[in-house]
C-alpha cells in the first residue's frame, strides 16, 4: 500500500512540474485535439473542470463547446467528498460569488443537474497520469465517487505530456481515464 506521505510528496513534486510546463501554445494544442475527438463531437453533456493555476486553460474549451450547443456542466463540491454537476449557458455562471472551498469557480446549486449516459464524457482534473490510465488527483476523492456511481460515461484527462509518467500509485478504488490529451499525442488507455 502506498503511504500517504509518497502521495503528498508526488503531488507536491508534480504540481511544481506542471508549473514550469504551463504554456499558452501547449494549451492550445491541448484544446485542440480535444474538440476535435469524436467523443467530445458525439457528445451530449460535456463536465468540465473551472481551470485554475497552472492547469491546462479550459475556459476556451467551455466556450466551443457553448457554440456547438453541447450542454456543458461544471461541479460543486459538496460535503463527504461529494460532487454534482450543473449546468450552465455561460462561463458567467461560475460567479465570484460562487467560489468553492477549494478556490475554484463553482455554479450555483440551484441550476440543474443534466441527465448523464453512454455519450456522456467527463474531463479529468489531475497532476499526473499513466498510459494505462492511472491518475494522481488532489487527493479529496471527489471524481472517484462521482466516477464510481456513473460508470458508463467516458473520461478524458488533460495533461502537459511531462506528467504522463510510466508509473503512479494507483489504489485499486481509483478511477482510470479513458484517453489522456497532451499538446503531442492523444493516449487511448487500456483503461476498461
Amino acid at each position: 500500500m502506498t503511504d500517504i506521505k509518497d502521495k503528498k510528496h508526488l503531488r507536491q513534486y508534480f504540481s511544481a512540474l506542471r508549473k514550469t510546463e504551463k504554456n499558452h501554445d501547449k494549451d492550445i494544442s491541448i484544446a485542440e485535439k480535444l474538440l476535435s475527438e469524436k467523443l467530445i463531437e458525439n457528445a451530449d453533456v460535456v463536465l468540465l473542470y473551472a481551470s485554475f493555476g497552472s492547469e491546462i486553460n479550459t475556459w476556451d474549451i467551455a466556450e466551443k463547446l457553448l457554440e456547438r450547443n453541447i450542454v456543458l456542466a461544471y461541479p460543486l463540491c459538496r460535503e463527504k467528498s461529494e460532487m454534482t454537476f450543473h449546468i450552465i449557458s455561460s462561463a458567467d455562471q461560475l460567479t465570484v460569488s460562487n467560489i468553492g472551498k477549494f478556490g475554484i469557480r463553482e455554479p450555483d446549486a440551484s441550476l440543474p443537474e443534466p441527465v448523464l449516459t453512454e455519450k456522456s464524457v467527463c474531463i479529468l482534473p489531475g497532476l499526473a497520469f499513466t498510459e494505462a490510465g492511472g491518475r494522481l488527483g488532489y487527493g479529496g476523492g471527489f471524481y472517484d465517487r462521482f466516477l464510481a456511481v456513473n460508470k458508463n460515461i467516458h473520461k478524458i484527462a488533460l495533461s502537459y505530456e511531462k506528467l504522463v509518467v510510466p508509473e503512479l500509485p494507483v489504489m485499486p478504488h481509483d478511477i482510470r481515464t479513458d484517453l489522456i490529451v497532451t499538446e503531442e499525442r492523444t493516449v487511448h488507455c487500456n483503461a476498461k
